[in-house]
């Protein structure tokens, strides 16, 4: 073992010759200390790392995963998957996020650097005792020390890197279903967010765009003159988005093919012929990601659509997800032909019906075929869960090649920690499920403290049918998370926004209203988390040090002013809180509306009809509001509007920048710091304008402890 301090706090431990994943962006320098803290290393048939729990220590982090918040209490295993039954019982989803942090009488975090199989049982098997069971004693290991669970969560971000930063409109509403099929569908998806009056900024494009399902390609059929196409829609205030799978279709002729075997750019079985698996054109090979030439190939690839007038994509199917193999399908098949004639009882039945549910990701597939990294032959299954990373990590780097300023949407549905500085994700196929939206909130902070700030789930759900209820609920959650995209599956009810009864209709589009007026305070606070390595989603406890904060996990901090209760509970017409202070609750239907009213702290129950959105802001704190705009780039911001609630003093930096370009890296960016301190019964309002020059009017709605409001209205000078 070799130890590192990477930086005050933070030490790294390595166990043999990892394989490098890029995850972390700050080595540091080696030292003599070789003591490991924390935990206790058990190396029999695996490398194990135990730590004994406390009774109240909580358990962090983990990213994208099942169950709470809190982790105790749960085995989880990192290993992307493509399940789409996220039901509570499942080990792992699309993301293998290594990092958990444990809260308590010691607090410290834990990352494991480690692309292959990791078990996690946090008091599963036994109650007080946190195993960690690594498939390979080839690993880096880091320990971080903190004051506090935010301080260790900023250390940790501070060594992976910066989160990726997409265009602004990215965090306007976004519409897509399992499959806009053909261009007449697509205009008649944009037409009707035009005529209801519905702000939407994308729509998206599935796998049916393609010609056969091969990536990079478009259907003549369906989309005759597609760069006309891009450019009409993008005239009536739409982006489309397509979508890129990792399997490349085996067809002769097709270039992406040829150009693949030509230059040996696939993965290779252990004869070192391209390896075959089945996905949705058939059989496919699979480019090896992992290989920084083939990232060059595949990454320049979507110039062929940036060139038709594309700014955003999604990766899919990228775990790598496999329908079948060769092999699994003739296993298959030759047990169905010896059961022909059997008399098949309890065990032999099943034995037959498990051999075609087998067929789909299956572990003997994933150790069948390698990678060549930097000309070393390595299994996949040692390095599964840095492939879908690779594949958006090849997509980013061939956006800098074909533009390097301008900021391009991409997220992915398989990522590993390191990913996140160079795509977003959605948590994939979910269900219709009022369940859903519970885990939805769970999942948000998780990620976030794992990296992933551009993060959201298929609002609505994408399998099973919505109800109208169901997607008021969910999008009423959705507006606050930075990825609002609405996804359904071919076959399900549709579920757009207008596809309802016209109060559900009336009711979604207020709620998508409000979002783009909350945009000034949602980028707001994106920008300064991705700046400052920071969270967007915080649980209560990040900030509030009572004995229920802790526990509170349905319940988030959304930047730094706003708290989001959402309600989660089929035909609920309100729910329970928990107030760690007064809060100033904001009941939206119409944000042009104030419906103000002054919550003190403790356990509350709060009236929530089916129409109503609560905002709680928080003592001391303001939001930023806007004027809503049918897309992002509509919006207008020469007038803000300010709600603050002051019981002495508060202040807010409301920061922006062109959204475009990657210009604030260089320091181009524009704030306005608001400060409001009271002064006897009246309020004196400082504003320093740091840069910019759009707004020239902020109008306050300042509520005091009583529930008093005063309303003030003051010119922002421009900025020198």
């Amino acid at each position: 073992m070799r130890v590192y301090e990477v930086m005050d706090g933070i030490k790294k431990y390595r166990f043999g010759i990892p394989i490098s994943t890029d995850a972390i962006v700050l080595e540091g320098h080696e030292i003599d200390n070789g003591n490991l803290k924390y935990l206790t290393i058990e190396s029999d048939t695996d490398f194990k790392l135990k730590y004994r729990m406390n009774e109240g220590d909580q358990v962090f982090g983990l990213g994208e995963n099942q169950k709470g918040i809190n982790k105790r209490g749960g085995v989880f295993e990192a290993y992307c998957s493509d399940d789409p039954i996220h039901t509570p019982d499942k080990r792992s989803l699309y993301g293998a996020h290594n990092f958990l942090m444990i809260h308590g009488i010691q607090s410290f975090g834990v990352f494991i650097d480690y692309p292959g199989r990791i078990i996690f049982d946090i008091g599963f098997n036994n109650k007080n005792e946190l195993e960690i069971t690594i498939d390979d004693n080839n690993l880096d290991l880091y320990i971080i020390d903190g004051n506090s669970v935010r301080e260790i969560v900023s250390k940790f971000l501070k060594i992976i890197g910066k989160s990726y930063v997409p265009p602004k409109w990215a965090f306007g509403f976004q519409q897509c279903r399992w499959s806009y099929r053909d261009e007449q569908e697509v205009e008649e998806v944009a037409d009707s967010f035009i005529k209801y009056d519905i702000p939407c900024d994308s729509i998206y494009l599935d796998i049916d765009y393609m010609d056969d399902f091969k990536d990079f390609t478009i259907s003549e059929e369906r989309f005759p003159d597609f760069k006309s196409f891009v450019r009409k829609v993008k005239e009536k205030g739409f982006r489309l988005i397509p979508i890129i799978d990792a399997g490349v279709k085996i067809e002769r002729d097709y270039d992406i093919y040829e150009e693949g075997v030509r230059n040996q750019y696939f993965c290779v079985d252990e004869d070192g012929n391209s390896f075959t698996a089945a996905v949705w054109p058939g059989r496919v090979h699979f480019p090896d990601f992992l290989n920084k030439d083939v990232r060059k190939w595949f990454g320049e690839k979507y110039k062929l659509l940036t060139d038709c007038g594309i700014e955003g994509f999604w990766n899919d199917m990228n775990e790598p997800a496999i329908f079948y193999t060769e092999r699994g399908l003739k296993e298959a098949i030759e047990l169905v032909e010896k059961s022909k004639n059997e008399n098949l009882n309890i065990y032999s039945f099943f034995k037959l019906t498990d051999a075609f549910k087998e067929l789909s990701n299956n572990d003997k597939d994933y150790k069948s075929f390698y990678h060549n990294i930097d000309g070393k032959f390595v299994n996949h299954d040692k390095v599964h869960n840095i492939y879908g990373y690779n594949m958006t990590r090849a997509a980013a780097e061939g956006f800098e090649q074909i533009e390097s300023n301008k900021r391009f949407l991409i997220f992915s549905r398989a990522s590993y920690i390191g990913m996140h500085r160079y795509g977003g994700i959605w948590t994939g196929d979910n269900y219709s499920w009022w369940e859903h939206i519970l885990l939805n909130i769970k999942m948000m902070p998780s990620l976030n403290m794992c990296g992933f700030l551009y993060s959201g789930a298929d609002t609505g759900g994408f399998s099973g049918d919505a109800n109208a209820q169901l997607l008021i609920r969910w999008t009423q959650f959705s507006l606050f998370t930075p990825l609002f995209r609405n996804h359904s599956a071919m076959g399900t009810r549709k579920q757009e926004p207008y596809a309802f009864d016209i109060e559900s209709m009336d009711i979604l589009r207020e709620t998508i209203r409000l979002r783009y007026a909350l945009l000034p305070y949602i980028y707001s606070e994106y920008m300064k988390a991705a700046r400052k390595h920071d969270v967007y989603f915080a649980p209560l406890l990040f900030e509030y040090d009572d004995k229920y904060s802790k526990h509170v996990e349905n319940q988030l901090l959304v930047g730094d002013s706003l708290m989001a209760a959402p309600v989660y509970e089929e035909n609920a017409v309100g729910r329970h809180v928990w107030l760690p202070e007064e809060m100033l609750l904001w009941k939206v239907t119409n944000y042009n509306e104030r419906n103000l009213e002054v919550i003190d702290r403790g356990h509350q129950f709060i009236d929530i009809d089916i129409n109503e959105i609560p905002l709680f802001i928080r003592k001391n704190k303001m939001i930023i509001l806007g004027k809503h705009a049918n897309s992002v780039e509509e919006l207008e911001t020469l007038e803000i509007n300010v709600i603050a609630f002051v019981d002495s003093r508060a202040a807010y930096t409301y920061y922006d920048d062109d959204g475009i370009t990657y210009d604030f890296n260089q320091g181009i960016y524009s704030e306005i710091v608001i400060d409001i301190e009271k002064v006897d019964r009246d309020y004196e309002i400082n504003i320093h304008n740091k840069g910019n020059k759009q707004v020239e009017r902020i109008n306050f709605d300042i509520v005091d402890m009583s529930g008093n409001i005063t309303k003030k209205s003051v010119k922002v000078y421009r900025a020198k």
